[in-house]
């Protein structure tokens, strides 16, 4: 076997194992004195470590080693498994991952993992972890700011520095660190360089800012900024941003400066120096390592995902040719002319489906931090929470994966926050201490489903609606008869919250809107079923893909209007002497249930001579539980079509999401169901 074949194997059992660690580590929390749990931790760790030895990797080796000493002493009954213990080897099972991802990327393994390692020898001792993080956090007050975070600069920034000082400005050298459960990073490095900005000139910062927007960095970063604010001002100012939980600010003195340029110079010189005498000493073995990388990789290639959106949109063009082409071949009738046609549009469509799935991703990269963050949470809300997962392999295009991670953050916050009890609650309620969250997601024809459930309180309708009338959202009148669904909608209002005390976790009276809007954004739909000390479920209904649609082609008067025909149930001819008015609307029976007909022609406003005839032709829609009857001239047909933009100018045209061409150059507006119907 090549050594190529090694690494390639080395790469995909490693994350096998470390996956399987993730998965039992959470299971072991649960079942603490399951010694079996720990033996199947015990087994993988110890792969790990044999595997990493003979591949040559170190740093993954010990660290494998050190935490296989820990397991091994909880397998032996020497060590009580607490969460304390699980923290630390959470992290050191972190570091793993991050070691083999940089070897998957053609890198070296290498990290500093002194942390995890001094944190695990002390639980092996029988010690708390938590006496080397009192000792850490001391050295590091009396040091100042580590090596690795101090900023080094170039000469445009070193003048900078120098005439700031001219002119009478403070350089401070600041170290920001986030706290360890801040999920959203990025949110947060905006925020504070927001804060920056206002008060000064940001000069440089520590990893760079495209790598604190890729949320590149653990929880720490360094920026230095000129300013004439005082230290303590700006100290005080950055504390104040949500989940920033340190912000040492220190005096750049320019006597520092140089010295620490120099010294950096001389240790670059130095560490060149030994690299270079290490690849001459073993030069065959980091050949044969830099060739098994650069083989590896050309199995599978990175891709940025511009280019697919390139490749994506000549294909739209193609797929509008491919209409027009049809027409003329119906319009000739001409055999052969009719056979080529046919065969393209086979090939075309097989074409249309490898680009499609090209851009698909399982939703497990976005499901798999979710129960990390759910044991995060539970922790800091004192309660005891099971979280289910459902479904992880279906897929959706990798577009709308990542636009849906944050609204699921979101929700599944909202769920642990607001819905599960307390074990206390629980307990009093007749229900088992510890709730239960279901994350599941599903494919139905078109879309992909997306449910959060859990069994905790509900949502108590009298008090939503109680809010919404204080806060303005809605008239007593309006409320008198409202759904219970329609209830349940008003907390996707802005600023809406019923939380009584406001928490780090959720209840700020931001975030449902968000999700809401977020959803609509990528023409899905969110919806909301709860029943009062039972649980709520929220139902995520979004396309598979957000650029080729079927949709349903009708004309009305000499337009042509498309209908998606995800939103369409059934088509159906009707007599004008059906219809029936109910509350000022006109409706029509179908199958038992009354539904409201909609005329486009007046919705669209289209000028017509025409008188209306004795039957209609109607196009029953449905966007969740509610459906409409959108009355048109006729019915074209079925066809498969680009969706446009209708451009910056044109964004508030109501219930038309978009446009096409047709094979034979006409636009078609593209009707928005979800806006028609209310």
């Amino acid at each position: 076997m090549e050594m190529n074949q090694y690494l390639e194997v080395f790469i995909e059992e490693s994350k096998e194992h470390l996956q399987a660690c993730n998965e039992q580590l959470l299971e072991l929390e649960k079942n603490p004195e399951d010694i079996k749990i720990v033996n199947e931790i015990f087994r993988s760790a110890h792969t790990l470590k044999g595997m990493s030895a003979t591949m040559g990797y170190e740093d993954l080796a010990n660290l494998t080693h050190q935490m296989e000493n820990v397991l091994d002493a909880i397998r032996n009954q020497k060590i009580k498994v607490n969460a304390e213990i699980l923290d630390v080897v959470f992290l050191a099972v972190d570091d793993l991952e991050a070691m083999v991802l940089s070897i998957a990327e053609g890198g070296d393994g290498k990290r500093d993992v002194s942390a995890a390692v001094s944190k695990l020898k002390l639980i092996e001792k029988g010690q708390s972890p938590i006496q080397f993080e009192t000792k850490t956090e001391t050295a590091a007050a009396l040091a100042g700011p580590s090596p690795a975070m101090k900023s080094t600069y170039d000469e445009f920034e070193w003048t900078v520095i120098q005439q700031s000082k001219e002119q009478g400005f403070e350089t401070y050298e600041i170290t920001i660190a986030l706290r360890g459960d801040c999920l959203l990073k990025a949110a947060r490095v905006y925020m504070v360089f927001e804060v920056l900005e206002k008060i000064g000139e940001v000069i440089k910062s520590t990893p760079s800012v495209e790598q604190l927007e890729e949320e590149q960095f653990d929880q720490e970063f360094s920026v230095t900024i000129v300013t004439h604010e005082p230290k303590e001002d700006v100290e005080q100012k950055l504390l104040k941003v949500s989940e920033v939980e340190k912000a040492k600010v220190s005096s750049l003195l320019l006597e520092e400066l140089r010295q620490h340029e120099q010294e950096t110079e001389t240790e670059a010189v130095s560490s060149s120096s030994e690299a270079e005498t290490l690849l001459a000493e073993n030069q065959p073995k980091h050949e044969k390592k830099a060739q098994a990388a650069k083989q590896t990789s050309n199995k599978t290639i990175r891709v940025n995902i511009e280019r697919l959106d390139i490749l994506m949109n000549l294909f739209e063009e193609l797929v509008i040719d491919r209409g027009r082409l049809e027409q003329i071949s119906r319009e000739l009738n001409n055999q052969e002319l009719h056979e080529t046609v046919e065969h393209m549009s086979r090939i075309s469509g097989d074409l249309q489906n490898i680009i499609l799935n090209m851009r698909m991703v399982p939703i497990e990269t976005v499901f798999n931090r979710f129960p990390r963050m759910v044991r995060q949470l539970a922790r800091d809300l004192n309660k005891k929470i099971n979280l289910e997962i459902i479904g992880a392999d279906t897929e959706l295009d990798r577009t709308v994966i990542d636009e849906i991670g944050d609204p699921l953050v979101h929700l599944i916050r909202n769920a642990l926050d607001h819905g599960v009890e307390t074990p206390e609650v629980r307990k009093a309620n007749g229900k088992n201490e510890e709730g239960n969250v279901i994350l599941k997601a599903y494919h139905s024809g078109n879309h992909v489903f997306i449910e959060i459930a859990d069994d905790g309180s509900g949502i108590n309708k009298e008090k939503v609606i109680s809010k919404a009338i204080k806060k303005g959202i809605i008239t007593e009148q309006t409320a008198s008869v409202l759904s219970d669904k329609q209830a349940y909608d008003l907390i996707f209002a802005s600023g809406f919250s019923t939380a009584e005390k406001i928490s780090d976790v959720s209840g700020r009276g931001v975030g449902l809107d968000v999700v809401k809007n977020t959803i609509e954004s990528l023409g899905g739909s969110v919806t909301i079923d709860s029943k009062v000390g039972q649980g709520s479920i929220f139902s995520i209904q979004l396309p598979l893909t957000l650029s080729i649609i079927s949709v349903m082609l009708v004309e009305i008067e000499e337009e042509k209007y498309a209908i998606p025909l995800s939103s369409i149930i059934e088509t159906a001819i009707i007599k004008k002497g059906d219809i029936m008015r109910a509350h000022n609307q006109k409706v029509i029976d179908f199958r038992g249930k009354v539904v409201p007909l909609l005329s486009l022609k007046d919705i669209f406003d289209i000028p017509s001579d025409q008188q209306e005839s004795e039957f209609l032709s109607v196009v029953i829609v449905r966007k969740g539980d509610k459906m409409a009857g959108l009355v048109v001239d006729s019915f074209i047909g079925q066809q498969e079509v680009v969706l446009k933009s209708l451009g910056n100018y044109l964004t508030n045209v109501f219930a038309i999401s978009g446009a096409t061409i047709l094979g034979d150059g006409q636009v078609a507006l593209i009707a928005d169901c979800n806006a028609l119907i209310k």
